[in-house]
């Protein structure tokens, strides 16, 4: 029987389509090599969205080299697609796909002759991501990624739904919608073709609301811009649906965001954070910011800061400025020096963190539902996860609770986290419980 050996680097969308490749090569009597196995294929899955991305990339292929001498290695990602020749120089490179949708093709050729539409399990994950579309057409003045995934593709409602039951039924209780702009899923459907009815995220969510049990779903982020009254609607009907969005404001300054060649201003970004306040029961906010950005000005950050405490978001993902070749960023003058976007990142961070034990604040007295992810570090007899909100619970529990939704009611704020009072029931063994036949380590 053949070896192989994946390596994923990069987003949820690169760790969807290598769990993809990865059940289309088991089927094809590939099994992955034990830790110290050399494999006789490796395929390396590569993000390219920042040149210290690439360089990861580069790293990453020359230790698969080193490490399992004589094996073929096919490199796919976003950093083949960016610079494919080069790609192909590297040791053991005996295939570089920059199109993903040509993989079935090529491994064809060393005999997997079966490729699935989707996938039916998540291994590493107590979370399910589920892909539902492909491509970005926007041109943010930062970011590679639409020069290397620029066409929209939307996967089809009922492949997507089958998918869904199928990974419901392996036993996940939660699955997330994933994509590089999910906002836009189903414009490519209906774009230019008269007569067609429009099915788009709104639609897909209502579609899998109706599957039955106790799971629920989670949206991995959406643009502001597309925080419309039928998205709001939808996301306020849907049961399944956790009331976790994360809207990426990259800046709170009108004029960086211009810079940026973003398509909202803050006034329309706080407006869009406004109605889910309005029509959801407290939910939870997340973000992306870019600090430092070339020209950012002490106002222009103090800015920033004040949109985050308007939005009033619960967690905060801060990113340094970094040129990206090929974006019309890179060739901005006025840098920020090093030292200042480091300040800039910690005062934010610090901001962060208040915002966040605000919004924990809020839940206490609450009853919260918690996708147990692992042992609690710090109390003994506890686990931990995370609620519908997103925030960290600790609660009692074992490792039988492990990918299962459990109940409990929340007393205390530990910080930025939770702790509670358990509600649920203990569960018997499932296939995320260590002591099973069928399991595997997971982590997130």
């Amino acid at each position: 029987m053949r070896t192989c050996r994946l390596v994923t680097l990069g987003c949820k969308v690169n760790q969807y389509e290598t769990q993809l490749v990865k059940e289309a090569l088991l089927r094809a009597d590939f099994r992955e090599a034990s830790e110290s196995e050399p494999a006789d294929l490796c395929i390396v899955n590569t993000c390219t969205v920042t040149e210290n991305a690439d360089s990861r990339g580069r790293q990453v292929v020359r230790q698969l080299a080193r490490e399992n001498p004589g094996c073929q290695t096919i490199v796919t990602g976003c950093f083949a697609t960016h610079d494919p020749d080069f790609v192909a120089r590297l040791p053991n490179v005996i295939e570089v796909v920059p199109d993903k949708r040509e993989l079935p093709d090529v491994l064809l050729r060393l005999g997997v002759a079966e490729f699935p539409t989707g996938i039916s399990r998540f291994d590493g994950h107590k979370r399910a991501f589920v892909k539902i579309q492909d491509g970005c057409v926007l041109r943010c003045s930062y970011c590679i990624i639409p020069h290397v995934r620029p066409r929209l593709e939307s996967r089809s409602p009922e492949d997507i739904e089958e998918e869904v039951r199928r990974l419901i039924d392996f036993g996940y209780e939660e699955i997330v919608l994933t994509g590089i702009h999910v906002g836009h899923y189903g414009v490519d459907t209906t774009r230019g073709r008269s007569g067609r009815t429009p099915f788009r995220l709104w639609h897909l969510l209502q579609r899998l609301d109706r599957i039955p049990g106790p799971w629920r779903l989670r949206l991995s982020s959406i643009e502001a811009a597309e925080v419309s009254d039928d998205f709001i609607s939808a996301a306020a009907s849907c049961e399944h649906l956790c009331p976790h969005f994360h809207p990426a404001l990259q800046s709170g300054s009108d004029t960086v965001l211009a810079r940026m060649r973003r398509r909202y201003r803050v006034a329309q970004f706080l407006e869009s954070v406004a109605k889910l306040h309005d029509r959801l029961p407290n939910p939870a906010l997340s973000t992306d910011i870019i600090v430092g950005f070339p020209g950012e000005t002490d106002d222009e950050f103090e800015q920033t800061l004040d949109t985050c405490r308007k939005a009033r978001f619960m967690k905060i993902h801060v990113f340094p400025f970094s040129r990206r070749k090929g974006t019309r960023a890179s060739l901005m003058p006025n840098s920020v020096a090093a030292p200042i976007k480091k300040a800039r990142c910690r005062e934010l961070t610090r901001q962060e963190a208040e915002l966040t034990r605000r919004y924990s604040a809020t839940l206490i007295g609450s009853e919260v539902e918690v996708l147990v992810e692992g042992q609690s570090t710090t109390r003994p007899g506890f686990v931990q996860g995370t609620d519908r909100r997103y925030v960290t619970v600790e609660l009692p529990g074992n490792s039988r609770d492990f990918g299962h939704l459990v109940r409990g009611l929340a007393h205390f704020s530990g910080g930025n986290d939770l702790v509670a009072n358990r509600l649920s029931a203990p569960y018997q063994a499932s296939v995320f419980d260590s002591d099973c036949v069928e399991s595997r380590p997971l982590s997130e």
